[in-house]
């Protein structure tokens, strides 16, 4: 007697572990904050003291009433335009608006990195990120529970 066998794939799908545009910016949003933070208590990329101006640039500083710390806030435009730009969802971009700050900043990036992330900076992303997780988890669940995104 002949037999017939009968088989059922079935489909592991992975875009429902991906991140929203959305959850991405505030995952985005938290990591530029962190760094603004650091930069403005006149912190370097490993949470410790930033270095220090040249000593003119400290004298009109502080005639000007700002202080002798490197904290990127003469006139404040260049922190102020620090912002995330472009998001999709495995990747946020920051990055600073006009010609004449990507200039500023690129410059200050050779004096001492401070666009990147500092020990403190990157456990600030990975909380954020645990917290976007945990809101996404009931749905993950409700969806499974449905037989997968419901369209």
């Amino acid at each position: 007697m002949p037999s017939v066998r009968i088989y059922q794939k079935k489909q592991l799908r992975l875009d429902l572990l991906n991140f929203r545009q959305s959850q991405m910016f505030k995952v985005g949003n938290v990591g530029v904050a962190a760094v603004k933070n650091r930069v403005s208590a006149a912190q370097g990329p490993a949470d410790s003291a930033a270095k220090p101006l040249t000593k003119r640039y400290a004298i009109r500083k502080t005639k000007l009433g700002k202080g002798n710390r490197r904290d990127l806030s003469l006139t404040g435009d260049m922190l102020r335009n620090f912002l995330v730009r472009t998001v999709s969802e495995n990747r946020a971009k920051a990055s600073l608006s006009t010609r004449k700050d990507r200039i500023k900043a690129w410059v200050n990036q050779r004096i001492e990195p401070w666009i990147a992330f500092s020990p403190k900076n990157r456990a600030a992303v990975v909380e954020a990120t645990r917290r976007v997780l945990a809101e996404m988890k009931p749905r993950l669940l409700v969806e499974r529970a449905l037989g997968g995104k419901q369209r």
